[in-house]
């Protein structure tokens, strides 16, 4: 691997996350669903290029965690975490819902 390309892997905790969503949003459109998977997943491998493009998670932050970041894609927050040169993605939440205690549940 060259330097400055890095590998993405999905967590099954993000994996299942993203199932939950597409397998909603197929309720009411199978194409808008399969257009979402792939943007979201598309959003996620671009990391392997440039892992730190993400914002510091604001709700993380304001507990001193700054390791966690997040890329955005409509309604849905991707968050991740970088190690050496993996890029680890851990969940994907919909931002509507009560973000910060999914967050600390999960990370704290």
């Amino acid at each position: 691997m060259s330097k400055g390309t890095y590998q993405v892997f999905w967590t099954q905790t993000a994996q299942q996350d993203l199932r939950k969503i597409i397998a909603y949003i197929a309720a009411d459109s199978e194409t808008q669903a399969r257009k979402i998977y792939s943007a979201i997943k598309q959003k996620a491998d671009n990391l392997h290029q440039m892992p730190l493009q993400g914002r510091i998670v604001p709700e993380l932050s304001f507990f001193g965690i700054l390791i966690y970041r997040e890329l955005i894609y409509r309604l849905w927050r991707i968050i991740y975490r970088t190690e050496g040169n993996k890029v680890w993605v851990l969940a994907v939440i919909d931002g509507r819902r009560n973000v910060e205690d999914i967050l600390l549940d999960r990370f704290i």
